[in-house]
């Protein structure tokens, strides 16, 4: 597929940057506002499961859809259903107000649950298609030996709306009006679509010899199947992913539990988080280039272990923001190398597709991570005490990830010797 003009790339990062501001805003509001309505870590865990789960149902379906469809239209409808999705929350709230006392064990408000649950289902399921195509999209903007920089600068700025100033965002209009930070996010996302309209190029995959979606998925499965680093990267992803939704969801009550932290410290904290991110965007592929993608990927993904047990032992707010920090670092190099990479092997007809088969295994682990995380503090407040059973998710999800890097250390390292011969890009 011929690159579009390159002058196009920033609207298409401004436009990420808006879609990603409101997710920001969003990481603050789903949790918290799910606080707000019970008590319960295995009730409140329910809501991000409602955004994660999507992306098991739907995401081989996006990955055909992707490869069918022009990228751009199939972005933009899907900006414009979560604009009306958040409407609706921001409606089912303020008529909902003033709220009613959270419960412990129960919920306060069952008919605002409810409508928040399946608000989040339709968010959730329209960003699968929409992050399948936006991903797909990205190599028709520039050249392949850019692809590191342009996804470096991409997540550079998709981090600072989604953990700098979205979470800051979020957790100020909450404290002032609940409803509020619903109605941002379905203004960022109406402004994101006028921002994807006017994207010019070439965004449409090339026909298919077959249009059977049978076929087109079994060779999207083939491709995947057939691609030892591809399909090693997505099973550790996937195993990470579970890892880290253990960590962040154990985070909101930790924070208020534990930290004494408000809504207003909350969103700070992940703000000042975000910092780490927005660094391991800017300087992913000089990392990249100086250790090589294998080295690179073994000690992003060790580090993670690191942070994760450290969070429960640290002595206050700041020093949770700092391990964050690095965490995000960590986590940004990595997807350096994994996307970057994909984005390059995968033939463009095909890209929707794999990369959708590998989202759902990468994704598709995020639900179970947050089930885990509130099934584990429930269990463990039976023998332990509150403060010590919210620690026991970061223990468990510490100890996973440690496993994980020990055992594919040296499959990591051989595959992207392989795959990448010394001395290239």
């Amino acid at each position: 597929m011929p690159a579009a003009p390159r002058s196009h790339l920033p609207r298409f990062i401004i436009a990420s940057g808006l879609t990603n501001l409101a997710d920001g805003i969003a990481i603050v509001v789903w949790a918290w506002v799910a606080t707000l309505l019970t008590r319960d870590p295995f009730l409140i865990s329910l809501m991000p499961v409602a955004l994660r789960l999507p992306w098991v149902v739907f995401a081989l379906p996006a990955g055909l859809v992707t490869d069918r469809v022009n990228r751009k239209h199939l972005i933009l409808a899907m900006d414009i259903v979560r604009a009306v999705a958040f409407g609706g929350a921001t409606l089912a709230v303020a008529l909902a107000l003033p709220p009613a006392t959270p419960s412990e064990t129960g919920i306060a408000q069952p008919g605002l649950f409810t409508m928040l649950l399946v608000s989040a289902l339709v968010i959730g399921t329209a960003e699968v298609f929409r992050d399948n195509a936006a991903q797909t999209m990205l190599p028709a903007l520039v050249a392949h030996d850019h692809l590191e920089t342009a996804n470096g600068r991409l997540w550079s700025v998709e981090l600072v709306g989604n953990a700098l100033i979205g979470p800051a965002i979020g957790a100020v209009l909450i404290a002032y009006i609940v409803w509020l930070p619903f109605a941002a996010n379905a203004v960022a996302f109406a402004l994101a679509a006028l921002m994807i309209i006017g994207l010019q190029g070439r965004f449409s995959p090339g026909r298919h010899a077959t249009r059977n979606w049978t076929s087109e998925l079994r060779e999207g499965l083939s491709y995947l199947r057939n691609a030892p680093l591809l399909r090693l990267l997505a099973v550790v992803t996937g195993f990470w992913n579970l890892f880290d939704q253990m960590v962040m969801i154990a985070l909101v009550l930790y924070a208020q539990e534990v930290l004494g932290l408000g809504a207003q410290s909350y969103g700070l904290m992940l703000a000042f988080a975000a910092v780490g991110g927005i660094a391991g965007g800017l300087v992913g592929d000089t990392i990249v280039r100086r250790f090589g993608p294998g080295r690179t990927a073994q000690w992003a993904q060790l580090f993670s272990a690191f942070a994760f047990i450290a969070i429960p032992f640290a002595p206050d707010a700041v020093s949770v923001a700092l391990i964050l920090a690095a965490f995000q670092f960590s986590g940004i190099v990595w997807n350096t190398v994994s996307v970057s990479y994909r984005q390059r092997t995968i033939p463009d007809a095909l890209l929707g597709r794999v990369n959708s088969v590998y989202r759902l295994l990468a994704w598709g682990m995020m639900p179970i991570g947050l089930i885990l995380s509130g099934a584990l503090v429930n269990m463990a407040s039976s023998v332990l005490s509150r403060d010590a059973a919210l620690a026991v998710p970061f223990i468990v999800a510490a100890s996973g990830v440690l496993i994980l890097s020990i055992t594919t250390w040296r499959p990591l390292g051989r595959e992207f010797r392989k795959a990448v011969p010394t001395g290239a890009p």
